[in-house]
């Protein structure tokens, strides 16, 4: 049945870019590197951040899922960035769910411990946000978090992701189901 309204943002948009480095107040989003195995394979042995995001890697792991970037971003699955400071891998952040239709994408972000406590998720939060609606074209984006992560809803809050609701036992844990937190950004928010 054909949509009376066309996609927001159509699709090839994203394959059609280049990846770009993104830099926002002292941060720097570049695309993943295989080098970089060694901070991915720290960061999922983190026990917060194996908590929040429900897996582990190991170095074979960490070396497949660096080197499978390029095609997510190509075959626009997804997008994710290595978030840097001074060079050293701080964090992630990435575009993990893609809808062209409503021009939405579902933000997830992780810091590792050594760099936790200098505002490095949200400055990459803001960073991604102006290129994903500047550039990218979106309409809006997600951020949702366990309604027991508060540093979580800090980092949406302080990169101007407004709260919107909690969603019921909507992401099984390791520990069971949690409620999470929604917070969503607009294009044509401030």
């Amino acid at each position: 049945m054909p949509s009376l309204v066309a996609d927001v943002v159509q699709p090839g948009t994203l394959a059609a870019l280049r990846q770009p480095t993104l830099s926002h107040d002292g941060v720097v989003l570049r695309p993943w590197q295989l080098a970089d195995q060694p901070a991915v394979v720290a960061a999922y042995s983190d026990p917060d951040i194996q908590r929040w995001h429900c897996r582990s890697m190991d170095d074979s792991e960490a070396a497949g899922w660096l080197a499978g970037w390029p095609e997510r971003w190509s075959t626009e699955a997804r997008a994710g960035w290595a978030v840097t400071l001074d060079g050293a891998v701080a964090g992630q952040i990435g575009l993990r769910t893609l809808n062209f239709v409503d021009g939405e994408a579902e933000i997830s972000y992780w810091t590792l411990p050594l760099y936790r406590g200098r505002r490095i998720a949200p400055r990459a939060l803001s960073a991604l946000s102006d290129w994903s609606f500047g550039t990218f074209g979106l309409h809006r984006l997600v951020v949702r978090h366990s309604m027991d992560n508060p540093a979580s809803c800090k980092v949406a809050l302080g990169a101007g992701f407004p709260a919107e609701g909690v969603q019921r036992g909507a992401l099984l844990h390791t520990d069971g189901w949690h409620d999470m937190h929604l917070h969503a950004r607009l294009d044509t928010d401030s």
